[in-house]
């Protein structure tokens, strides 16, 4: 059964404190849309962006930016009710099962979408919540307790909620009521929805103090990454994946780009994990030849799954000849496009040596890598 995601992102930032749509507020460097269009991408068929009329270009080219594509970005209306209604009725079939989740919610894992949809497939509808830890107090509207709620029987709703989507254009059909999430609506059509656990850091972006807590949730890692390749005639010489003019390339097994041969390193050392000889073996051959910029896509492919995302990278290259400052901005450019993250993230230098060492005789090209990544605790 094909499984679709809504996400809304229609939210203003008047309660955040802030101008404009806090879906696009940076957790972590990384807006919290992107964030939750890559956390449903591995478990469905595609999703559909529900924003504010207008906005519609501003999440496009942010997509754009971070890598990331959807089915759809459509506008809004009224209220989450009627922008959950537009996002269903924007999906390519109107078979399968739906989940409508806040983009305001940025630490969704894929383990708590995995419970949702096993969750719709037992009962029809599903949504993520959590228990109640606290204990809670009905009062009046002076403040005075009336009564002490069984904790035990409370449960805190979160996001993704979904069904069928059958199920849900029936319910939205038939209310009378507006409704606060879909739960609520799904339970007023008469729908039983289970609900599964969702998750304590699973929060929602309201207040200034949820986006401190969210950055603080963002640890920050940094690693860094060496590589060296001999020049030789009769090879291209590829640098941050731009094929520069020059008598001589680089001798590897792939392109042997140096520059991000460092900066995958890097990557993969500021998540402890192992360097890119171990990744990608030079005794495999459907490495040889291959262009690095498709294995540095790779590499931020194995990020993500191990929940890290890429803040910043600064690459310095090392050569005394030939001239690289013509092709630095096109070195920036490839690599913020295969990591998925802004330019303006992505620095490239070049330097020489004076003629000292095998770099300054020639003999060879050299890059160093710093990169800042962010895990999410």
């Amino acid at each position: 059964m094909k499984v679709y995601a809504v996400i809304l992102c229609g939210g203003s930032g008047q309660r955040m404190g802030r101008e404009g749509n806090k879906t696009l507020l940076k957790v972590g460097g990384v807006p919290a849309a992107v964030r939750c269009v890559r956390a449903f991408s591995e478990k469905t068929e595609g999703t559909v962006l529900v924003v504010r009329a207008g906005e519609e270009a501003l999440f496009a080219d942010t997509l754009r930016t971070y890598g990331e594509h959807v089915l759809a970005i459509v506008p809004g209306g009224a209220d989450r009710q009627e922008s959950a209604l537009q996002g269903l009725l924007a999906l390519p079939d109107q078979e399968g099962i739906a989940l409508i989740h806040d983009g305001a919610r940025p630490f969704v894992t894929g383990e708590i979408i995995g419970r949702v949809i096993a969750g719709i497939l037992a009962y029809g509808a599903a949504a993520a919540a959590v228990p109640v830890r606290d204990t809670v107090k009905r009062a009046d509207a002076n403040g005075l307790v009336l009564e002490t709620l069984n904790r035990s029987e409370l449960w805190q709703m979160q996001t993704p909620q979904g069904a069928n989507i059958a199920c849900l254009l029936e319910a939205h059909r038939t209310s009378a009521a507006r409704y606060t999430d879909d739960a609520a609506l799904l339970e007023a059509a008469g729908f039983p929805v289970q609900l599964v656990l969702g998750g304590y850091d699973n929060i929602k972006l309201t207040s200034p103090e949820d986006l401190r807590m969210a950055n603080n949730c963002s640890l920050p890692r940094i690693g860094h990454g060496y590589d060296a390749h001999r020049l030789v005639p009769g090879r291209k010489l590829i640098l941050g994946g731009v094929e520069i003019p020059c008598e001589k390339g680089l001798l590897g097994h792939s392109d042997a780009d140096a520059a991000l041969h460092a900066l995958m390193d890097a990557l993969l050392g500021a998540a402890g994990m192992p360097d890119i000889g171990y990744q990608f073996p030079d005794s495999a051959p459907e490495y040889e030849g291959i262009s690095s910029l498709l294995l540095l896509e790779e590499v931020g492919k194995r990020l993500r799954e191990k929940g890290f995302t890429v803040g910043n990278c600064d690459v310095t290259i090392i050569a005394q000849a030939p001239k690289l400052a013509p092709y630095i901005a096109a070195m920036g450019q490839n690599t913020a496009r295969a990591l998925g993250v802004p330019a303006e993230n992505v620095n490239f230098k070049a330097t020489t040596t004076e003629g000292m060492g095998f770099e300054g005789e020639g003999q060879g090209i050299s890059a160093h890598a710093t990169a800042l990544i962010y895990q999410e605790e």
